[in-house]
Formats: C-alpha cells, sequence, structure tokens
C-alpha cells in the first residue's frame, strides 16, 4: 500500500519560506513522476510543480521563480522549497504520485495534505 505523508506546513509572514516534504513508503519514487498540488478554499486544487523520473520539472507560472521541488531518492523524499511566499499561496498543499504500469496504466496517489497559511 502506498502511502504519501506531506510535513512542513503552517503559519508564516509575507515574504517567508517554508519547505514541504513528502514522505514516501510502500512504492520508489525513483520509478515514478511527483507533483505538488494546492486547494485553497473555494477553489478547485491545481498543479503547483512536477518532477519526473528523470528530474525533469515543471512549475504553475505563478510560483516560478520562488518554489522548487526536488527529490531525494535515498530518502523516498519529494521536497517543496516555497520562497518569498504571498498571501494568494494560502492554501493546503497535497503531494502526489503518477505511476503507470500495463495492468492499470496511469495512477495516482494522493497525501492528507499540509495547510500553508501566508499571513502577516
Amino acid at each position: 500500500q502506498v502511502q504519501l505523508v506531506e510535513s512542513g506546513g503552517g503559519l508564516v509572514q509575507p515574504g517567508g519560506s517554508l519547505r514541504l516534504s513528502c514522505a514516501a513508503s510502500g512504492s520508489d519514487i525513483r520509478f515514478n513522476s511527483m507533483g505538488w498540488y494546492r486547494q485553497a478554499p473555494g477553489k478547485q486544487r491545481e498543479l503547483v510543480a512536477t518532477i519526473t523520473s528523470g528530474t525533469s520539472t515543471t512549475y504553475e507560472d505563478s510560483v516560478k521563480g520562488r518554489f522548487t521541488i526536488s527529490r531525494d531518492n535515498a530518502k523516498n523524499t519529494v521536497y517543496l522549497q516555497m520562497n518569498s511566499l504571498k498571501p494568494e499561496d494560502t492554501a493546503v498543499y497535497y503531494c502526489n504520485l503518477r505511476g503507470w504500469n500495463t495492468l492499470r496504466g496511469t495512477y495516482d496517489y494522493w497525501g492528507q495534505g499540509t495547510q500553508v497559511t501566508v499571513s502577516s
């Protein structure tokens, strides 16, 4: 059974930084694409950043230059470094593992989410 456990959320002032972690168990993240999504109150969940098994990265436009996604395969953990945080970054952040195999096709696993609040 795959489990993703996020940590590192909290309350931070505008301009501050946080680092989110997503520890995976039950699956080796080396072979999967990993991502961070977020959902603000009253809004749909949106993609924030992804990193492939080959370490290529993509970012949502509003976080480019401020957020960095990375992975530590030895620790089976994915990170999201968030700098220059803004109030509009306030949301629940979710970790995602996306895999593929011949039996299931594309499949997704999600973490439980961690709250990030940016406020003075």
